[in-house]
């Protein structure tokens, strides 16, 4: 029989690379310096056209060479979790954290059955503790929680009994759950009563949702009478308590609302993060903590297992200082008609990320060591604790938390017996002043100055020389909902956008990590390409005003179909769709879904005219000092029973509008491209130079934008929500006519 301690718990091995793709990435980089090459030996006999081509393909050819850095050595990682309990006895304490900003925006029925799903995971209970952050201070939320508590009674024992995998009641229960054939005696019985009992507890939501007036506030919402959201005191309820320390009981349930002052900045999702951090720390100070959003619902009961294999089966803690799980989506639309599922980023930049010191922080679905949130670097973390400052400038005034990050370095953890106790000393470490003249938000906890507080924490504990781990079990380990809208994603992408360019353009630049500090060469390139992502759409926009204005002007940018060098510019082309291509189908998903991911994913044509521009807009006015960066919460749907109504909605997945002017620019290009079409098909240009005049690889490129933009061209003859507004198409109509005038008026020599 082998030594249980030679049993490993986790393994990191290279992903073998398909030789088919490895031969196109190589292909297309070739391509692309041969289209390189040509414009550069071709400049002097062309125009300014020419030159703006060249420097928007050099753009490019560059961030080719980006992606490729990243996703060049990929790795993977198994776990072993039945190996767990013999190589760790004692399992360590898991705090998790689930964060809600908004009752109305993130209804209170998706954070229980995130909660309860949390709640019911394989994992010792005594060792789990849940805190829900409220930033809306809403009474809603408290109600819910508590009386999904009492039916977590029911549903946690029920869930381990069966070994049910999906313990999110509203996934089990929905019309895709299937019962499983070998029914155990009394299953059914139990089953019927369980869907009963969260019907009721649905129920119970609803009314309140309905009528907040049936609330007694009294007891436990006494302190939520006549409460200003945005000005309020600290509110902390312990739902539930295991105070037996029960290993199969139900885990701790604690809801925060921290305080909150109008002259006080509470950093929105950073802050409530950094808050339950002290809260948890001076209540439970588990040496491991999870965060997820209210959405993200846990999966795969096997979650802490696996993160806890990765955690603890390497041999130097540097490797892993958190555990981050992808970010996966349930019930999207058929043929993923706003580009929210990321096939090829899944396959190919997760792994790749993996393979240097590890995947960004997602946000979510994330598995933390406590000391690495407290800013300690792994030198700390063997032990050393004279050269470590544990004060009251580093983590606040209060001694208890100061007590307990000092158990935490040193790897001593005790629980409070009764958590109750606790409440006073919470209640001080969640005030909205508490960090004043402090770390927290630079050096500890999650770091301020983003919109994307994520992706800047990840980065400085990368910057430290830590190590992450991305984990991607079978079936996935969480699973939320994506933005059913239109509208909703284009937020959610313009805040995305806007929060990376505010780090790129920032002393938390990756740039200054790589120089001052330990983040590594290849990380950093791989954390510009992300942060980049933004401003991509300039040159993206002027390559596509490139072929409407020169048939406008009878000019040209490409070369002519008798010239050989226009092989290069259309195998660039196709080499890039059969790459993309290849991923969708190679997954068993369908050309249309890879068409709208062309069109809607986060680098297809409208996100770029759209959110992309607009968020580079936004941060270059925060710059200037003009205005600051609003942080704004998406919608989230309420919790469906089948995925059959969305499909079965006729308008499901139609391209929303308002008068947004984040609208116009792609009007506005539609409207262009549609008039230089006319101008070239009936031949309405002004007399070229020579015979350089515009040709088909000109009207190509337009016909494929006018694609690209065809939910804009239906939006024209839509009606109500699915109509483009008539002031937006008033003022893309003016400015195409500036276009058209500008284009007359200044028509660039394509000869000197």
């Amino acid at each position: 029989m082998a030594n249980s301690q030679s049993l490993p718990l986790c393994e990191k091995k290279p992903l073998k690379i398909n030789a088919l793709q490895r031969a196109q990435e190589i292909a297309i980089l070739f391509l692309f310096i041969c289209l390189l090459v040509y414009r550069l030996l071709s400049l002097t006999d062309h125009g300014f056209v020419w030159l703006l081509a060249f420097l928007c393909e050099s753009w490019f050819a560059f961030n080719w060479v980006l992606t490729l850095n990243t996703q060049w050595t990929p790795v993977e990682y198994k776990t072993y979790p039945q190996n767990l309990l013999q190589q760790v006895p004692e399992l360590p304490a898991v705090d998790m954290f689930v964060a809600t900003a908004d009752a109305e925006l993130e209804p209170p029925i998706i954070t229980v059955n995130t909660v309860l799903s949390l709640l019911a995971v394989d994992y010792p209970s005594h060792k789990l503790a849940c805190y829900v952050s409220d930033d809306g201070c809403s009474p809603l939320t408290l109600y819910s929680l508590t009386e999904a508590s009492k039916f977590a009674q029911f549903w946690v024992p029920f869930c381990k009994k069966y070994n049910i995998q999906v313990r999110a009641p509203f996934r089990y229960f929905s019309g895709n759950s299937k019962l499983p054939s070998d029914n155990p005696i009394g299953f059914l019985q139990e089953w019927t009563k369980m869907k009963d009992e969260y019907q009721k507890l649905c129920q119970k939501i609803e009314d309140a949702v309905q009528n907040l007036a049936t609330l007694d506030f009294s007891g436990d919402y006494v302190d939520f009478a006549h409460i200003d959201r945005r000005n309020h005191s600290t509110i902390i309820k312990v739902i539930w308590e295991n105070k037996e320390r029960l290993s199969n009981g139900l885990p701790h349930l604690v809801y925060v609302a921290r305080e909150k002052r109008p002259n006080h900045s509470h950093y929105y999702k950073a802050g409530a993060m950094n808050a339950l951090t002290r809260v948890s720390g001076v209540m439970t100070n588990a040496p491991f903590m999870l965060n997820v959003d209210c959405d993200m619902y846990a999966n795969n009961s096997k979650i802490v297992l696996y993160a806890m294999c990765l955690l603890l089966g390497f041999k130097h803690e540097e490797e892993g200082a958190f555990v981050q799980y992808p970010q996966m989506f349930y019930d999207t639309l058929k043929d993923d008609p706003f580009g929210n599922k990321m096939v090829v980023p899944l396959k190919t930049s997760w792994p790749g990320f993996a393979g240097m010191q590890g995947p960004l922080y997602a946000g979510t679905g994330c598995f933390h060591r406590r000391k690495v949130i407290y800013g300690f670097s792994f030198m700390d973390s063997e032990g050393n604790l004279r050269d470590v400052a544990l004060d009251q400038e580093r983590f606040g005034n209060s001694t208890e938390l100061i007590e307990s990050a000092t158990h935490t370095l040193s790897e001593k953890i005790d629980h409070p017996h009764d958590l109750s106790s606790a409440v006073e000393a919470a209640n001080k470490v969640a005030g909205s002043s508490y960090e004043h003249n402090t770390l927290w938000g630079t050096k500890v906890g999650w770091v301020y100055g983003s919109v994307t507080e994520d992706i800047l924490t990840g980065m400085k504990i990368h910057a430290r020389g830590w190590k992450s781990i991305l984990c991607m079990p079978d079936p996935p380990g969480f699973v939320g909902s994506a933005p059913s809208s239109s509208h909703i994603m284009l937020t959610q992408r313009k805040r995305w956008v806007t929060g990376l360019l505010e780090i790129l353009f920032s002393k938390n630049s990756p740039i200054f990590a790589t120089l001052y500090a330990k983040l590594e060469f290849r990380q950093c390139l791989a954390y510009t390409t992300v942060l980049i992502w933004g401003l991509k759409s300039i040159p993206d926009i002027c390559y596509t005003i490139l072929p409407a204005y020169c048939i406008i002007t009878n000019s040209h940018f490409l070369p002519k179909v008798k010239e050989p060098a226009l092989i290069i510019f259309v195998a660039v082309f196709v080499m890039k769709i059969l790459y993309t291509l290849r991923f969708y189908l190679g997954s068993g998903l369908s050309i249309n879904q890879w068409w709208n991911q062309v069109r809607m994913g986060p680098e297809g044509k409208i996100p770029y005219l759209t959110t992309s521009l607009f968020g580079v807009v936004t941060v270059v006015f925060k710059l200037l000092g003009i205005s600051e960066v609003a942080f704004e919460v998406t919608q989230k749907d309420q919790n469906s029973s089948s995925s059959d109504d969305q499909e079965d909605d006729a308008n499901a997945g139609r391209f929303t509008f308002d008068e947004s002017p984040i609208y116009v620019p792609a009007t506005t290009l539609l409207f262009v491209h549609f008039t230089a079409l006319a101008m070239g098909l009936f031949g309405m240009q002004p007399p070229a130079h020579g015979a350089d005049g515009a040709g088909l690889g000109e009207m190509m490129c337009c016909v494929w934008v006018a694609l690209c933009l065809w939910p804009f061209l239906k939006g024209l003859f839509g009606k109500g929500k699915y109509g483009i507004p008539m002031p937006t198409i008033f003022k893309s109509a003016v400015l195409a006519l500036l276009f058209m005038h500008f284009c007359g008026r200044i028509h660039l020599p394509l000869r000197r």
